[in-house]
């Protein structure tokens, strides 16, 4: 393989172990609900919930830089601009995970001090790496900019996918530099916050993971390229046009008028329907032409990104701003619910797809195919709903009972955490949690023993005359 597509496996690699440690922290917060005392002096709810969220972020970082990098030789046609940059700094990314991590668990953080900005921990949700992992993920974004944008003008050729995800990266860079201010005035702070949060997630990653499922489909299903580019020039034009309109649905709870919270809960539930277009159209393209794909899992993975991306983010997006709801859902386990559903949908699921992409070419299979996707495929999403299906009963208790009963009083709080309806959603939360743990590593075993017993696609010499 070239060096970018070798890169690309230890990155899809990281992305898949790193998987595993969110999926722990996950569980582990889980039974904080059920019993508080759980690891109580060792690692606290709060350091679960970090390592839990933090590396979420970053799983899917490193799985949407392995799928670009696996992608970059097919489309240019020569290796990528800076490549030894990349491989350096994987290396260098990996390091900064474990020592983060590292810092998170045993140091956790000290006083509001300089110090401990730069050393332990900045304090901002999302983004709680201190300064230095902070600046090591900048560059790590600037120098996978470099070998995009680099590499289009390397070759001087560039298609439509390809100049979309180059556009894309300026923001993808420059976004991600607001994790730095050090801001006094917590409304400020949490204005700039709610930019990198919405735009670099909601909307920079939203405009990637669009790009590689248009390579995904071109490459499982001989999509044309005319439709794939069609519908991501959709997306994009709804991005800019929706993207920061959709922002409004956090100003409300900073201090703003009112009327941002209609505006942003209507318009941010528009940007999955590109997506969802996107691939409903190729399969329906595909089954005109009767084609048929030769790696089923990375199809099925395709179309639960579409449809989770849609249901997760478009439709319980939309459900839970939308402004007479989100008086009172606000900051409950229905917002968890919708986080829960919208990250699987939107970004999990496109990585695992490219995922089996990339080990079908690696291990050079003529077909992929099995029981054991499968089960990982059921366990995995039947575990994610299931868990969407608890903390939305849970937050729908809160809601009912601490918010509109209780009046949002630190009595009515607690009474909300005692409720039964609260409960029976954190114990049916950890119950799933366990099959999506079990799906987890269902998926790690059928990886690691993809293709093992199969006759790989190997051409055999001609016979002598």
């Amino acid at each position: 393989m070239s060096r970018s597509k070798s890169l690309a496996v230890k990155y899809l690699a990281a992305a898949v172990l790193l998987f595993g440690v969110m999926t722990l922290a996950g569980l582990a917060s889980a039974v904080y609900y059920i019993n508080p005392d759980f690891l109580f002096g060792f690692v606290p709810f709060n350091v679960a919930k970090i390592l839990h969220i933090d590396t979420m972020i970053i799983w899917l970082l490193m799985g949407f830089m392995g799928a670009v990098y696996w992608f970059l030789p097919e489309e240019f046609g020569c290796e990528p601009a800076g490549i030894w940059a990349a491989e350096i700094l994987f290396w260098v990314f990996v390091a900064a995970v474990l020592a983060v991590a590292a810092i998170f668990v045993f140091v956790q953080w000290g006083p509001g001090t300089e110090t401990t900005l730069w050393l332990f921990q900045q304090g901002r949700k999302y983004v709680e790496a201190p300064r230095w992992a902070a600046i090591g993920v900048a560059l790590v974004m600037l120098v996978f900019a470099w070998n995009v944008v680099g590499t289009a003008l390397k070759a001087r050729r560039i298609t439509g996918v390809m100049a979309v995800m180059s556009v894309n990266m300026v923001p993808l860079v420059l976004l991600y530099l607001i994790a730095f201010p050090k801001i006094d005035n917590m409304a400020v702070d949490l204005y700039w916050w709610w930019w990198l949060v919405h735009l670099w997630v909601e909307a920079t990653w939203e405009i990637l993971i669009g790009c590689i499922m248009a390579l995904a489909m071109m490459k499982l299903l001989g999509t044309s390229r005319r439709i794939v580019e069609g519908w991501l020039y959709v997306e994009v034009a709804l991005v800019l046009g929706t993207g920061i309109l959709g922002l409004g649905h956090h100003y409300f709870w900073i201090g703003t008028p009112d009327y941002w919270l209609g505006i942003g809960g209507f318009f941010s539930a528009l940007e999955p329907l590109p997506l969802l277009g996107m691939v409903v159209h190729a399969v329906y393209d595909a089954g005109v032409h009767r084609m048929k794909t030769s790696n089923q899992p990375a199809f099925y993975w395709t179309l639960a990104e579409a449809f989770g991306n849609f249901l997760g983010g478009g439709v319980f997006g939309f459900m839970i701003t939308l402004p007479q709801l989100n008086l009172f859902a606000h900051g409950t386990q229905w917002t968890v619910s919708h986080g829960h559903f919208a990250f699987w949908g939107a970004y999990a699921c496109g990585v695992l797809s490219v995922c089996y992409i990339a080990l079908q070419e690696q291990r050079r299979l003529v077909t992929v195919n099995g029981s054991g996707w499968v089960w990982a495929f059921v366990l995995l999403n039947g575990g994610l709903i299931g868990m969407v299906g608890s903390l939305l009963v849970a937050g729908m208790a809160q809601a009912f009972f601490e918010r509109a009963i209780g009046g949002s009083t630190l009595e009515a709080f607690i009474a909300g955490q005692e409720n039964p309806w609260f409960m029976l959603g954190m114990y049916s939360r950890f119950g799933f949690g366990l099959m999506f743990a079990a799906g987890y590593l269902t998926l790690a075993w059928n990886l690691s023993a993809l293709g093992r017993r199969q006759v790989a696609a190997v051409p055999q010499p001609m016979p002598a005359e």
